[in-house]
């Protein structure tokens, strides 16, 4: 049994596609007030159908098929409403940009957009909340701390899981387990009874894992790294990466050129200074490497933050649109191509805040099993105080966990989907 069901993406996605659907034909019904023949119906279908697909992947960038923060009541009207202006924008440059079709629906359009808006928002926020809504069974934590804290105010306040978390007087048919806990050993031959009165038994840091995306760190030991944790992945994934990085940092870099002369001379006009920093950083193996980056601050960051304290520079005018918009590091496309970098990976941080990070946080130096990338995991999940540079243990600890995820999880689907949801971040400019 799982908390959050495996099928729910699956069934989001039918959901949707139903809602577009119908959403069309409800759009041709309105603009002529009378129901659509056959023939009308499935001449728009092919080209909305087309459209359909590129809009299902806009929301997949969105996060809208992530299994524990879709359907929370609060974000999703806002998502919902961003995705429909970039659908928005994607069926007109479909339609008038590229009109191999023979139509152009404007007023179709226009109703399809807020008919489909509508019938998505309907379905998210309470049609898919009613499946399973009278199946909710009742489960225990038997586990302290801050993560079993933190599962229980998840579960209990977010709609989409199948069980709720209650207190142990009442008769649980799921039982979520800290076995790391020295503490539930006692109760383990308890515990083994209730199997034959068909209780499930959950290990509450695999729920964790799987809900927040991060490893939690309380269980974090040597034999985690020997169970879990390994150089090789496989030669075809890596392979498979470096032959991808290449491709496309190449490209990138080269398109990227075009903004170079903008860029530099933006940065000349606001004060004359250098537009280019140098840095070095901490990459795989602990090897020292040196990344290019286009000037945001005053000076030249040297990264002392760990030396004495941070070093007394300010962010420019200019270098503020630079960094939330990630400009600032076009030039570590050259790092990929050379092999110090990945487009994927932890991110690398400066050699002065390793050194302290190293003596306030174990294992942080695992990270650094895998090679840095320009966009990582921790970048667009780790959504508040999200440490940049500067000396933040707490913050970085919390980085650590999805840094563990991500060495942990490698693969190239996971890449791709870092890949997806960085393209989100850049266009909402909510990156740090």
């Amino acid at each position: 049994m799982n908390i959050a069901s495996k099928k729910e993406p699956l069934v989001l996605l039918l959901g949707d596609v139903v809602c577009f659907v119908v959403s069309l034909w409800l759009a041709l019904f309105l603009r002529s007030l009378s129901v659509p023949s056959e023939a009308l119906f499935f001449t728009h279908l092919v080209p909305f159908g087309l459209l359909i697909v590129a809009w299902v992947v806009i929301f997949y960038i969105a996060g809208l098929y992530e299994r524990h923060t879709i359907l929370l009541k609060t974000k999703l009207p806002g998502i919902l409403f961003n995705t429909q202006v970039a659908n928005a924008i994607v069926g007109v440059i479909f339609f008038y940009l590229i009109p191999l079709f023979g139509i152009t629906p404007k007023t179709v359009l226009f109703i399809y957009l807020v008919i489909s808006f509508l019938l998505i928002s309907l379905w998210r926020m309470y049609g898919y909340l009613r499946i399973g809504s009278n199946r909710k069974e009742k489960a225990v934590i038997i586990g302290s701390g801050r993560e079993a804290e933190e599962l229980r105010e998840e579960i209990n306040n977010n709609d989409i899981y199948n069980v709720r978390i209650v207190p142990k007087t009442e008769d649980p048919s799921v039982v979520i387990v800290d076995f790391s806990d020295e503490r539930v050993e006692p109760l383990l031959a308890d515990l083994y009874d209730l199997i034959f009165t068909g209780v499930n038994f959950m290990d509450m840091h695999e729920i964790y894992e799987d809900i927040f995306k991060r490893v939690p760190l309380s269980i974090i030991r040597y034999n985690w790294f020997l169970e879990n944790v390994s150089t090789v992945t496989g030669v075809g994934y890596g392979v498979l990466k470096r032959a991808m990085d290449i491709a496309l940092a190449s490209i990138l870099g080269l398109f990227s050129l075009i903004v170079y002369p903008f860029v530099i001379l933006a940065i000349k006009l606001e004060d004359g200074g250098s537009a280019f920093i140098a840095q070095e950083r901490v990459g795989e193996n602990d090897r020292l490497i040196r990344i290019y980056k286009f000037r945001s601050m005053t000076g030249s960051d040297e990264g002392k933050y760990g030396e004495g304290g941070a070093t007394v520079l300010k962010v420019t005018k200019v270098g503020k649109f630079l960094r939330n918009s990630r400009v600032d590091e076009l030039p570590q496309l050259w790092s990929v191509i050379k092999g110090d970098q990945s487009l994927i990976g932890p991110r690398p941080e400066l050699p002065s805040l390793v050194t302290l990070y190293k003596k306030e946080i174990p294992y942080y130096h695992v990270r650094h099993l895998v090679k840095p990338g320009l966009s990582g995991w921790a970048q667009i999940y780790q959504e508040k105080d999200h440490p940049h540079h500067e000396n933040a243990v707490e913050q970085t600890r919390e980085k650590l966990a999805y840094d563990l995820y991500y060495v942990k999880n490698r693969s190239l689907m996971l890449d791709l989907k870092i890949a997806l949801r960085t393209v989100k971040t850049l266009f909402s400019r909510v990156g740090k």
